[in-house]
């Protein structure tokens, strides 16, 4: 999906790098998170939370990992020793059915990536 740079596409990149930085934050609950996708994805540079539902107990977080998989992360909220539950698939897999706030959605998480992954190849 080529990008255009509209209203919707500021707002979602706004909203993606606010993710971002939190989750690469010191915050207690964000290093949690970050340390989950790093044992299952040693090679994790980025990720971008692509979409999130609070359940009653737990937190599913749907994760843009580097440019090239997502994970669905299902945490207990109530209790960090229950083993989170990860499911990983492709980037191709994940984008069939997307809705079009989706494709656009993760466009721009895409891009974010990219430019991430640019910028720490040049270190």
């Amino acid at each position: 999906m080529k990008l255009i740079g509209s209203k919707t596409e500021q707002d979602m990149r706004r909203q993606l790098m606010c993710s971002h930085d939190a989750l690469f934050s010191q915050v207690p609950e964000a290093i949690t998170k970050l340390r989950i996708l790093q044992n299952k994805f040693p090679n994790l540079l980025t990720a971008y939370s692509l979409h999130w539902i609070p359940e009653q107990g737990e937190d599913i977080i749907t994760y843009l990992i580097n440019t090239d998989t997502v994970a669905i992360v299902e945490t207990n909220r109530h209790d960090l020793n229950i083993e989170p539950i990860i499911e990983t698939m492709m980037l191709s897999e994940y984008r069939i059915g997307l809705t079009k706030q989706d494709r656009i959605k993760l466009a721009v998480a895409l891009e974010l990536a990219q430019e991430v992954l640019r910028s720490k190849d040049k270190k």
